[in-house]
C-alpha cells in the first residue's frame, strides 16, 4: 500500500478506532497492533491543499505558497483571539465564515494534565482524541471562534492551555473531576466572563453546567518508558512492532511517530 498520507481518521469507541488514509486506501490501524510494520518514505511530499510537489512541508502538510497565502495557515488559527475575520482583514472571508463564524466550544481535557482548549462543534470528540485526552468536558458554547479565543485567554490564567506530548505518551493521567476544575476557574474568571457577555450578548456565550465528562480509552498495550521521536526527514524507513496508538501517534517498539506531522508525505506501508 502506497500513497500520500493524511492524519488518521478516528471514531470514538472503547478503545478508539483508527484508520490511516494512504493514497486511495483507508487502513485499519487497530488491526495492526502487535504486528511488525514497515513505513518507507519515497522522498516525495505533496501539499495537502493544492497537491503540488514540495521539498519541505509547512503547517502539517502545506507547501510554502499555501502556508503563506491560505487563511487556514494564518496565525489566528493558533491565536483565535486575534481573528482576522472580525477585524475585516481575513484573506479568505468565505473560509472564515465556514470555519470561524461557527459554533465553538471551550473545553477542559486531561491528557498530560488538565488543559483548556477550544474547538468547533463539528470537531467533538475528534479534537480531544487527536490530543490524546483521557478525559474531556465542554464548559462553554459560543457563537464564534473569536469568542472562544477570548474566553480561553482568560481561563488559561488559571489552568494550562498546553499538552506535554511526551508525558501524554508515557501513560494515562490520573482520573480527576473536570467539573470541579471548571467550577473553580469559572468562578475565578467571573468578572471577565460577564464583560464578554456584555460585549457579545448573553446568548452568544452559554455556560454548560450539565455537560457530561467523556472518558476516552486508546488502543495501546505498552506505553514507552522513554519517548524517542521518529522522523521521515531524517530516515527513509521506519520499522518496528506497533504497540499502540494514542493521539495521532503510532507507538512502536523503536519510538513514536507523529502521523499528523507528515501529512502529504508519500509512504509505502507493509506488514511483516
Amino acid at each position: 500500500m502506497q500513497g500520500n498520507i493524511k492524519k488518521m481518521k478516528v471514531a470514538l469507541a472503547s478503545p478508539v478506532n483508527y484508520h490511516l488514509p494512504i493514497g486511495d486506501e483507508l487502513i485499519s490501524m487497530n488491526e495492526l497492533i502487535g504486528k511488525k510494520i514497515l513505513l518507507e518514505h519515497s522522498g516525495e511530499i505533496n501539499c495537502v491543499s493544492c497537491g503540488r510537489k514540495t521539498s519541505k512541508s509547512y503547517a502539517q502538510g502545506h507547501c510554502y505558497p499555501c502556508f503563506r497565502d491560505l487563511a487556514e495557515c494564518d496565525m489566528c488559527i493558533m491565536k483565535p483571539e486575534t481573528c482576522h475575520y472580525d477585524a475585516g482583514t481575513c484573506r479568505e472571508p468565505e473560509w472564515g465564515e465556514q470555519h470561524c463564524m461557527q459554533v465553538h466550544y471551550v473545553y477542559l481535557a486531561n491528557s498530560s494534565g488538565v488543559k483548556v482548549g477550544i474547538t468547533r462543534g463539528t470537531q467533538i470528540p475528534t479534537r480531544w482524541i487527536d490530543q490524546g485526552a483521557g478525559q474531556a468536558l465542554p464548559i462553554f458554547k459560543v457563537a464564534t471562534r473569536l469568542q472562544s479565543g477570548l474566553l480561553e485567554v482568560e481561563l488559561k490564567k488559571h489552568v494550562s492551555d498546553r499538552t506535554d506530548w511526551r508525558k501524554m505518551l508515557k501513560g494515562s493521567p490520573d482520573s480527576i473531576s473536570l467539573a470541579e476544575v471548571r467550577d473553580r476557574i469559572v468562578a475565578e474568571s467571573a468578572s471577565v466572563i460577564d464583560e464578554l457577555k456584555q460585549q457579545f450578548g448573553a446568548d452568544a456565550i452559554e455556560f454548560l453546567p450539565d455537560a457530561e465528562q467523556l472518558e476516552i480509552q486508546y488502543p495501546i498495550a505498552n506505553h514507552p518508558e522513554k519517548v524517542k521521536s521518529l522522523n521521515f526527514d531524517k530516515q527513509e524507513k521506519i520499522e518496528g512492532v506497533l504497540q499502540g496508538i494514542k493521539g495521532q501517534y503510532l507507538v512502536l517498539d523503536c519510538g513514536v511517530l507523529n502521523i499528523r506531522k507528515f501529512s502529504g508525505y508519500n509512504l509505502a506501508l507493509s506488514v511483516q
